[in-house]
C-alpha cells in the first residue's frame, strides 16, 4: 500500500545521500525537506490555531455564563466554532500526515540498513528485539519530545494559552508517544523521530514570523476572560491534599441530584452558611403552620442547623451544595421563588436562572440598616422583591430605581422577625440578670477597627470603674487574626475575669442583650443592643466601612451614619477621653435613653412582633400566583395578587423618619 511513497522516499533520499555521503545526515535532510514541503499545511495549522486563541475570550465568558453546564457550553462552543471559522479536528491532520510517513520510512530503512554499507547496521536495530546500544534511541526520542513540549508551552499560540493541565497532557502523550516508537521502531526511524521533534520548534518560529499571533488576538481580553474563569475555579478549593477524596463531595453530588430529581419544586430558600439560619427561621415557621408548602432549603454549610430542624419538620428539605456546584445549579433553578439574602445576583457568580425565566427573585434583609452603604451599588437590581424592614429601605430601594432607570419592584412592608424573636427571648430572661453594669465592645473586623486602632484607648479608661466589660470580637476577625487576637489578650492577662472578659463563644447573643452599653465602630451589631434592648451605644469614628463609594450619588443619608448619634453618642478616635464620661452617663440614666429608643425603632421597623408572619404571607402569596397562573386560573392569580397587595409598603402609611432627610 505504501511501496510508492517508499518509492518518493527513496528518489529524495538518493541525492541527499550523494550530497552528504553520510546515511545520518541523508534522514536529517531528508527531515528538513519534508518539514519544508509540509510547510503550506504548518501555516494552516498556524492559522487554525490563532482563530482559537482569538476566540478563546469569548469561550471562556461562556464557561462562566455556563459554569459547570457541560451541555450548555458544548453547544455554545459548536456554535463558536461555526462562527469564528475554527476547526477542532485539524490539529491532528500533522500527526496523520507524520504517521504516513513513518510507514513510508520502514522500507527506506531496511533497505539503507541491508545495502551493507559502512555504519548503516545501527539504523537497522529495534531495541526491543536487539538492545544493547540502541536502547539510546528511545531515550533521545523521549528527550525530543521534552524540548519540543517545553518550547511549545512558549511559542505555540495555542499551547501557550492552556491550563497546566492540559499542556501537561500534551506534552505528557508527545512523549510517551515518542518513547514507545524509539522503543518498537528501527533506529533510522526513531532518528528521524527524534529530528522531526527538533525541528517542529524552528517551524513554529517561524510560522510565528509569518502570522504573527499579536497581530490577531486581544490578549488583555484574553487575560480578562481567563481571570474570570479562574477565580470560579478557584472556589470551593478542595479539602485536604489532592490524593485524598474530597469527604464531601460524595454528599453534595447526591443532594444536587436530589434536588433537580423534584419536580415543581414550588419554593427554594438558599442560605450560605448556617448562621444565615436565623435569618429564615421565622418567615419557615409561618409557612410550615399555615400551609402545605414545602420548603427546599440550599445550604453551602454541610453542618448547618437546618438540616437537624428538617429531622423533626419533613416538609424542609435541605440540600447541602457548595460554591462551585450552587453556580450550575442557580442556573438551571426551576424553582417559582427563590428567597435569599445573598446581595449581587446576577452581578457576580450567582446568576438568575435561564431554565425558568419566570422564577420570582426575593430579597431578604440580614440587616436592619440603609441598603447603599454596606453593598454595592448594584446588589439588589435583579430582584424582583425585597422584605423591607422598615420605610427608611423602601425609600432608598425606590430611590436606586429611579437613579438606575429599574422597573419598580414589589416591596413588602415586613419588618424584621431576628429583631422579634430576640425582643421576645430577651423580655422572658431581662429580669433574671443585675449585678455590676455591663459594658461591652463589640467592633466589626474591617481595616482600623476598634481592636487594630485604639484598643487599649478603649478599654483600660473603662476598668476601675465598677463596671465589667467584655470584648467581644465579630467571629470573622479571630479567625482571620488570630495573633492579633492572642497578643490583646495577653497585654491585659492580669485584669481579674471578673473585671475584663475576652468572649471565645460567638454561638449565642447573650453577651450583647445583656450589656447595658454597647461600644462599637461601624458595625451593625448596635441594632441587636439599641433596638431590641432599647440600650444605647457609644460609637468610635473609625474609618468608615464604604463598600459602595457613589452612596452620596443617593441623596440619601444611610441609617448606619444618621442613627449613631440618635442610638447612642459617636466620638473620634481623638474624643476617646470622654468615653467613661459618656458611658458613666448612659449607665446612669437608661429610662431616658429607653424612650428615645424606642421611638427609633418604631420609626425603622414596621410592624414589630409580625415579621415572621408578613414574609410568610408574601412569599406564600407569590407561590399560590404561580401556580394558579400555571394552571391558567386567573381568577387565583388576582385573588393571589390581592391578598398581598395589602403587605406593600407602598400601601403602608411610612412615619416620617427624621434620619436621612
Amino acid at each position: 500500500m505504501f511501496s510508492w511513497i517508499t518509492d518518493v522516499f527513496m528518489a529524495i533520499m538518493r541525492p541527499c545521500y550523494a550530497l552528504t555521503g553520510n546515511w545520518w545526515l541523508t534522514i536529517l535532510l531528508f527531515t528538513v525537506i519534508a518539514k519544508l514541503v509540509l510547510m503550506p499545511l504548518s501555516l494552516w495549522c498556524q492559522w487554525n490555531s490563532i482563530v482559537m486563541v482569538r476566540m478563546m475570550p469569548a469561550l471562556n465568558r461562556v464557561k462562566v455564563k455556563y459554569f459547570g453546564d457541560q451541555e450548555r457550553i458544548g453547544e455554545r462552543q459548536s456554535e463558536l466554532n461555526r462562527e469564528y471559522h475554527y476547526h477542532p479536528l485539524l490539529s491532528l491532520v500533522p500527526l496523520a500526515v507524520q504517521v504516513v510517513i513513518l510507514f513510508g520510512l520502514v522500507d527506506v530503512i531496511h533497505a539503507i540498513a541491508d545495502s551493507g554499507a559502512a555504519g548503516t547496521e545501527f539504523l537497522g536495530l529495534v531495541p526491543a528485539e536487539d538492545g544493547g546500544a540502541s536502547w539510546a534511541m528511545p531515550v533521545a526520542a523521549a528527550l525530543s519530545a521534552v524540548v519540543m513540549g517545553c518550547a511549545s508551552n512558549v511559542i505555540n499560540p495555542l499551547q501557550r494559552e492552556q491550563s497546566r493541565a492540559e499542556k501537561n497532557s500534551t506534552n505528557g502523550l508527545s512523549i510517551a508517544l515518542s518513547l514507545f516508537l524509539g522503543v518498537y521502531v528501527s533506529c533510522g526511524m526513531a532518528f528521524y523521530w527524534v529530528c522531526s521533534n527538533l525541528l517542529s520548534v524552528a517551524v513554529q518560529a517561524l510560522c510565528n514570523l509569518i502570522i504573527s499571533p499579536a497581530r490577531y488576538v486581544d490578549y488583555e481580553d484574553l487575560a480578562a476572560s481567563k481571570a474570570e474563569l479562574d477565580e470560579l475555579n478557584s472556589l470551593s478549593a478542595k479539602r485536604g491534599p489532592w490524593w485524598r477524596p474530597d469527604p464531601l463531595a460524595r454528599r453534595e453530588r447526591a443532594d444536587v441530584r436530589r434536588f433537580f430529581s423534584v419536580v415543581g419544586k414550588h419554593l427554594v430558600v438558599y442560605s450560605e452558611r448556617s448562621g444565615f439560619w436565623k435569618y429564615f427561621r421565622g418567615m419557615v415557621g409561618w409557612l410550615l403552620e399555615n400551609s402545605d408548602a414545602v420548603v427546599h432549603y440550599v445550604t453551602g454549610d454541610p453542618d448547618d442547623q437546618v438540616f437537624a430542624f428538617a429531622r423533626d419538620h419533613p416538609r424542609v428539605m435541605p440540600y447541602y451544595v457548595g460554591d462551585k456546584r450552587l453556580i450550575t445549579l442557580m442556573m438551571k433553578m426551576d424553582a417559582d421563588v427563590v428567597v435569599m439574602t445573598l446581595d449581587d445576583l446576577d452581578n457576580f457568580y450567582v446568576k438568575r436562572s435561564y431554565v425558568s425565566p419566570s422564577t420570582r427573585y426575593v430579597y431578604a434583609f440580614h440587616h436592619p440598616t440603609s441598603l447603599h452603604l454596606v453593598s454595592h451599588e448594584e446588589a439588589f437590581d435583579h430582584y424582583d422583591a425585597m422584605l423591607c424592614v422598615g420605610p427608611h429601605q423602601v425609600r432608598e430601594a425606590r430611590a436606586r430605581e429611579a437613579q438606575a432607570g429599574l422597573a419598580p419592584r414589589e416591596l413588602c412592608a415586613c419588618g424584621y422577625d431576628l429583631l422579634d424573636r430576640e425582643r421576645a427571648d430577651y423580655l422572658a430572661r431581662a429580669h433574671a440578670s443585675a449585678g455590676r453594669p455591663c459594658v461591652l465592645i463589640a467592633p466589626s473586623w474591617q481595616p482600623d477597627n476598634i481592636l487594630d486602632l485604639c484598643a487599649d484607648e478603649v478599654i483600660r479608661p473603662l476598668l476601675g470603674r465598677g463596671w465589667r466589660v467584655v470584648v467581644r470580637p465579630h467571629p470573622e476577625y479571630t479567625k482571620r487574626y488570630r495573633a492579633r487576637w492572642e497578643s490583646l489578650q495577653a497585654r491585659y492577662a492580669d485584669v481579674p475575669a471578673e473585671d475584663l472578659w475576652f468572649e471565645q463563644d460567638f454561638s449565642s447573643s447573650d453577651s450583647i442583650l445583656d450589656a447595658d452599653v454597647l461600644v462599637t465602630d461601624w458595625s451593625s451589631v448596635f441594632c441587636e443592643l439599641a433596638l431590641v434592648a432599647f440600650k444605647p451605644c457609644v460609637f468610635v469614628d473609625t474609618p468608615m466601612k464604604e463598600t459602595n463609594p457613589n452612596w452620596r450619588d443617593l441623596g440619601i443619608e444611610p441609617t448606619d451614619i444618621a442613627l449613631r448619634n440618635r442610638v447612642g453618642r459617636s466620638l473620634a478616635v481623638s474624643e476617646l477621653s470622654e468615653l467613661t464620661g459618656v458611658v458613666a452617663e448612659m449607665v446612669a440614666n437608661p429610662g431616658e435613653w429607653r424612650e428615645r429608643l424606642e421611638a427609633v425603632r418604631d420609626e425603622m421597623q414596621y410592624f414589630p412582633g409580625q415579621g415572621a408572619e408578613r414574609a410568610g404571607r408574601y412569599v406564600l402569596g407569590l407561590v399560590l400566583e404561580a401556580q394558579a397562573a400555571r394552571e391558567g386560573d386567573e381568577a387565583g392569580v388576582e385573588a393571589a395578587r390581592a391578598g398581598r397587595a395589602e403587605l406593600l409598603a407602598d400601601d403602608v402609611m411610612l412615619p416620617r423618619l427624621k434620619m436621612g432627610e
